[in-house]
């Protein structure tokens, strides 16, 4: 349903190298490079970062994130572990979830900007 995602970021390359080590994790890698924009992903862009110069950090209380989705619970765990390198903040430890519909494992970053990133999988155990 979705073809691409996007987010602002107000240090491009700050926020390129923070990308391009907790996506690394996931199988995405840097494909495009632009003055003001980067796109990351498998085949083809799937994740943008973009320069919005002067860009306050992104309010916590926004409610916004961004779920990508990882093979395998080891991909959560390095996903977390390389953001947590790369300077961002941990936003919920990789874990199971236990939800009403479904169980599911996920961990939560925050990037340097603000912005909310989760990877998750769905354990069949």
């Amino acid at each position: 349903m979705i073809d691409h995602i996007s987010v602002g970021v107000s240090d491009l390359d700050r926020s390129a190298t923070f990308y391009e080590a907790t996506l690394a994790a996931l199988g995405l890698t840097r494909l495009v490079m632009r003055p003001r924009t980067v796109g990351f992903g498998k085949a083809y862009p799937e994740f943008w970062i973009n320069l919005r110069e002067g860009m306050p950090p992104v309010a916590p209380e926004s409610g916004v994130h961004i779920c990508l989705r990882a093979k395998t619970t080891a991909e959560v765990d390095a996903f977390h572990a390389a953001a947590l390198s790369a300077g961002g903040a941990s936003d919920g430890a990789p874990g199971i979830r236990p939800h009403d519909r479904v169980r599911y494992y996920a961990a939560f970053v925050v990037d340097p900007d603000g912005n909310r990133i989760e990877a998750v999988t769905f354990p069949a155990e």
